[in-house]
């Protein structure tokens, strides 16, 4: 079909489909595909006055300059803030202490598009808006996500999401932006969402074999392409947040990005995994995130090594808590504060000095330091004395009484009967 034959159809759907009334709309601006259409929708449907708000999370000057410019073709100047220091100071720092993993993910984009939300709804307040606008397609996670956060900051402004709202596709969004001359620049359909923690691809467009072009990758070079030798990194971690890399003090804002670059050429970082949304619908993900990857290994290894055994096995429960509710659009939700509590409190021992090597995607732990840590060698060993052994037996003893007590009561000895039963069944069949 002819593409102004499509414009005109898809022009049609968003004519017909009811929107509210608003006067005066603060859009989360990106420059992207869909905040950049938003732009027209204000104006050709809402009829209302546009605030735009641009929120500088550390995704690159790059990006950030050419949102300025489709903003200058559009006619209109964001408001840029800037929350850098705050995404990375409180929110990757605290992602990181929590060892940041939902099922595979290391959740990044979640953590951003709440912070966004946050500082957009706390402008539209401030510029006096009655409706916020975002946009979040109808089949992802970001909706809830912005819609909790929009909910929590501004409950009595209108919320806009005209993708899920007019129900458009991707293509159809693609139409009506050449249609309107919209500047859209999408190297790939579905886009992608970088910060300096992981960058999404492509995010719910990669079909189930769709093969993995070599130059949708900013960081990483495939392990196969990578350089033939291996690179030795040193990171020093203090309250279980690195403070160093290769003996330079440094901010997380410095630290995080000159480690994706070491470690993505190092193959280091490719994230290929089935995730399971919000709204428990599966999509194939791609993602990329080389420092994460090197930082949550180590800082993994460290708590192992200087916290308790019961500290580790509940702090486990608790990560994955924290995950689900970041993951889930819930990074303010009451228990979310408790959760950091905990993870901030056990954290104060995680201190030590790491050294690895990368190599064509392996991460190789060379050498370990710490004041904390609770390994002794010398009473551990089976090569040396350190203690008495003879002083276990009687422990040992204490320990079994357990099975001394179901074996007299002859529940271990029937499982025993019922599986010897079942071999010779198989046997005589």
């Amino acid at each position: 079909m002819d593409s102004e034959l499509d414009a005109q159809k898809i022009l049609k759907k968003i004519e017909e489909t009811p929107a509210p009334k608003v006067e005066k709309v603060c859009l989360a601006y990106s420059g992207g595909l869909d905040s950049a259409l938003g732009v027209e929708l204000i104006r050709r449907k809402y009829e209302a006055e546009l605030v735009a708000v641009t929120v500088d999370v550390g995704q690159g000057e790059e990006e950030l300059k050419e949102g300025q410019e489709k903003a200058k073709a559009l006619g209109i100047k964001p408001i840029l803030i800037d929350q850098k220091d705050d995404f990375t100071e409180n929110w990757i720092s605290q992602a990181i202490k929590a060892n940041s993993d939902y099922n595979g993910y290391p959740v990044s984009t979640s953590m951003t598009r709440q912070l966004v939300a946050k500082v957009v709804a706390q402008e539209a307040v401030k510029q006096g808006c009655d409706a916020i606008m975002e946009g979040s397609s109808g089949k992802g996670n970001d909706q809830y996500r912005m819609h909790n956060v929009f909910s929590l900051f501004a409950p009595e402004l209108k919320i806009l999401q005209p993708v899920r709202d007019f129900d458009l596709t991707r293509l159809e969004e693609e139409v009506v932006c050449k249609h309107w001359d919209v500047p859209v620049t999408e190297n790939i359909t579905g886009g992608d969402d970088k910060t300096m923690w992981c960058r999404s691809i492509a995010s719910g467009a990669v079909d189930l074999n769709q093969p993995l072009p070599d130059d949708i990758w900013m960081w990483l070079v495939p392990p196969e392409k990578a350089q033939d030798k291996s690179e030795e990194i040193e990171i020093e971690f203090e309250g279980g947040v690195p403070v160093s890399l290769n003996g330079k003090e440094m901010k997380l804002a410095q630290l995080i990005p000159d480690l994706n670059v070491i470690a993505g050429r190092n193959g280091v970082g490719k994230i290929d995994m089935f995730e399971d949304g919000i709204m428990d619908m599966k999509s194939r993900e791609i993602y990329e995130a080389p420092a994460a990857h090197v930082i949550i290994k180590l800082h993994k290894d460290l708590e192992q090594w200087c916290l308790t055994k019961d500290e580790i096995q509940f702090k486990k429960i608790v990560d994955a808590r924290w995950a689900y509710h970041v993951y889930h659009g819930e990074a303010y939700h009451p228990l979310k504060k408790d959760l950091d509590a905990f993870i901030a409190e056990s954290q104060k021992p995680v201190a030590g000095r790491y050294k690895a090597k990368l190599y064509k995607g392996n991460i190789d732990i060379v050498s370990r330091e710490s004041d904390s840590g609770l390994f002794n060698q010398e009473l551990r060993s089976i090569k040396s004395r350190g203690f008495d052994q003879r002083w276990c037996e009687g422990a040992a003893k204490v320990k079994s009484l357990p099975w001394i007590i179901l074996a007299r009561a002859g529940r271990m000895m029937h499982s025993l009967v019922e599986v010897r039963e079942g071999e010779q069944e198989k046997i005589e069949a």
